[in-house]
């Protein structure tokens, strides 16, 4: 009885002899990158219309949409008369001083004024006049385009 050593087969399955492989050490870069694409994209298209927090009833006009390369500071006065810049709340003495701190173009900065149709005249005239009389100069207020009814 004759037995073969070194044949290079094993008494295994099938008579084939198992490879092991070694582990992958590289990772695979491409579907992460799409994820992130994906995400780049939704936050590019979601961003702009985080811009502003407050909630505001803001009045129609048939005005023509004023055009700028720079992301105006906004002020809205919800319907209660509370001031915001931004979507921080803010009083009306306040208003100049951080106003003038946060104006990177000094006072060439244009400043949108946004008011709820229901707030008070006289507290939207006492903050136009404050920021007026600090000397900004281009001041704007935001409305909604009319419709047709």
């Amino acid at each position: 009885m004759a037995m073969q050593v070194g044949s290079g087969q094993s008494g295994g399955r099938r008579g084939r002899r198992r490879q092991r492989h070694a582990p992958m050490s590289e990772i695979n870069v491409t579907p992460f990158v799409d994820v992130m694409l994906v995400l780049l994209i939704i936050f590019m298209v979601a961003a702009p219309l985080l811009t502003v927090g407050v909630p505001i009833d803001l009045p129609e006009t048939r005005a023509k949409a004023l055009e700028g390369d720079t992301e105006p500071i906004t002020i809205s006065v919800n319907s209660s008369g509370e001031i915001f810049i931004q979507d921080t709340p803010i009083t009306i003495e306040e208003i100049v001083p951080k106003l003038e701190a946060i104006a990177e173009n000094g006072y060439d900065e244009r400043i949108y004024v946004r008011g709820d149709q229901d707030a008070d005249y006289g507290t939207m005239m006492r903050l136009m006049g404050r920021i007026s009389a600090a000397g900004f100069k281009r001041l704007g207020l935001v409305t909604l385009e009319e419709r047709d009814s």
